[in-house]
């Protein structure tokens, strides 16, 4: 599990085996949330979480996190 970056406890991660579409998960605790990465920001799971705080952090990590999907997965 590659882990793309970590901040405010919140990891943002991907499975070395994923599928498309480009997308990051996102662990704090028990709770967890996937959010599509591709074509712009885009949640497609959440449980436990408020998303406000996630989906900005992703936004402002979007291209790392393209990159490093592509670096580890193709």
């Amino acid at each position: 599990m590659p882990t793309v970056f970590v901040e405010d406890g919140f990891r943002f991660f991907f499975y070395s085996n994923d599928h498309r579409p480009i997308h990051v998960h996102v662990r704090k605790g028990g709770a967890e949330a996937t959010f599509n990465v591709e074509e712009g920001v885009e949640l497609r799971e959440s449980m436990g979480f408020s998303v406000r705080e996630l989906e900005d952090l992703a936004n402002s990590h979007r291209d790392v996190i393209i990159q490093c999907w592509h670096e580890h997965i193709g």
